[in-house]
């Protein structure tokens, strides 16, 4: 036992470790009296945890207007509740599906047809439907994005005017100068700490929320959303982070007024939203991000601070951050091109709704449009559309 306490103590003071997080001769003392967002409360890195409270306030917050608010709207343009089609009772299949397997395989799919005396056919199409019953109804679907586009919306447009009049916004070596004793006025802490309790609240409402095949892919990314969140602020690398939230934020609000478009059919708002999206997201990612960000996060503060240990792992992460853009716009693109010859966008695939039928799969594919390539491209792009489809009948 002492042992491990002695090695818990050890990684607890490497973890505060001035030396890693602040420039030589920089301490958490100074920092903390150099003025907090209260305007003289002094910066502590355990600002951070009020994101707690406000990330439970969030998820309430959100419930509350997804039954009050986003649920009426939705019955107001004619948007059913109802979900997928439900499989016919079955002692025997059903046994197989919640003990064995949700998925059989050939061989078993015999033997069942033996027992039950039930075609192959008709086997396969009871565990298709049994595998849809349990997602969630398109009014449930619209009612979450209507939830995150009200966000999205809401802190892009605060961000936005925020920044519009900081310094670092039209010149980013602003971001370096004096740093790190740059005060942390109340705008940018509330900017921040709001955006941290947000995807904090994403990681929490995962497990209650529609269920896709992307679950441990977006766990991991709001993961890693929250722990680049929580570092820049706890490094005070503040200014240049909400460029970065900026930057990102305003891609999602198109989305998800596409989702709405598509679960609403308003097919002709819902493609030329898409393709809006697929520009502005390919601009900010592929364009903004490396030349506006990344110019100024590895070489403008290079020139004015110079790297220090926490430096190299901030960067680090932007650039694995710059991959993944690079990734999602690749099939972003891919969705877009094969979409061409489809005429429109009509399946979200993250839903995992699969056809009943051969026949049901057929008449799917001849729906398909701006969101519709191979199931191959599915789960890829991450929360943007991490997936090739939307189905009407998810």
């Amino acid at each position: 036992m002492a042992v491990v306490a002695a090695a818990a103590a050890w990684l607890w003071s490497g973890l505060w470790s001035e030396r890693f997080w602040f420039p030589a001769n920089v301490t958490w003392a100074d920092l903390e009296r150099d003025g907090g967002p209260e305007g003289g409360a002094g910066y502590r890195a355990g600002h951070v945890l009020a994101a707690f409270p406000l990330a439970a306030g969030i998820f309430l917050f959100r419930h509350l207007f997804e039954r009050f608010v986003a649920k009426p709207c939705a019955i107001f343009l004619d948007i059913q509740d109802n979900g997928p089609r439900r499989a016919q009772p079955n002692a025997i299949l059903e046994k197989v599906f919640t003990s064995i397997t949700k998925s059989p395989d050939a061989r078993r799919l015999e033997g069942l047809s033996k027992q039950l005396d039930w075609d192959v056919r008709k086997i396969q199409c009871w565990f298709r439907h049994r595998r849809n019953q349990d997602k969630p109804s398109t009014l449930a679907k619209f009612c979450e994005s209507m939830w995150r586009l009200l966000f999205y919306l809401c802190i892009f447009t605060y961000g936005l005017r925020f920044l519009w009049s900081s310094p670092w916004f039209w010149d980013t070596r602003q971001c370096w100068y004096n740093y790190p004793f740059q005060p942390i006025t109340p705008g940018l802490y509330y900017y921040y700490i709001t955006e941290l309790a947000f995807y904090w609240s994403l990681m929490f409402s995962q497990f209650t929320d529609i269920k896709r095949k992307d679950f441990l892919m977006m766990f991991i990314h709001h993961l890693a959303t929250v722990g680049l969140i929580t570092f820049s602020y706890m490094n005070k690398m503040v200014r240049v982070g909400t460029l970065v939230l900026c930057i990102h934020d305003a891609s999602d609000i198109l989305l998800e007024v596409a989702k709405l478009a598509n679960y609403a059919k308003y097919q002709r708002l819902c493609d030329g939203t898409f393709v809006l999206f697929c520009v502005v997201f390919i601009v900010t990612r592929l364009g903004i991000y490396p030349i506006w960000i990344l110019n100024t996060t590895m070489f403008e503060s290079w020139d004015i601070v110079g790297p220090y240990p926490s430096w190299w792992l901030f960067n680090g992460l932007l650039l694995i951050l710059q991959i993944l853009h690079v990734s999602w716009s690749y099939f972003i693109i891919r969705i877009a091109y094969k979409a061409l010859a489809r005429g429109k966008v009509s399946k979200d695939e993250r839903s995992d709704v699969e056809s009943s039928s051969e026949e049901e799969e057929v008449t799917s594919n001849n729906r398909k449009g701006i969101l519709s390539p191979s199931v191959n491209d599915s789960n890829r792009i991450n929360g943007h559309i991490t997936s090739d489809q939307w189905a009407e009948e998810e």
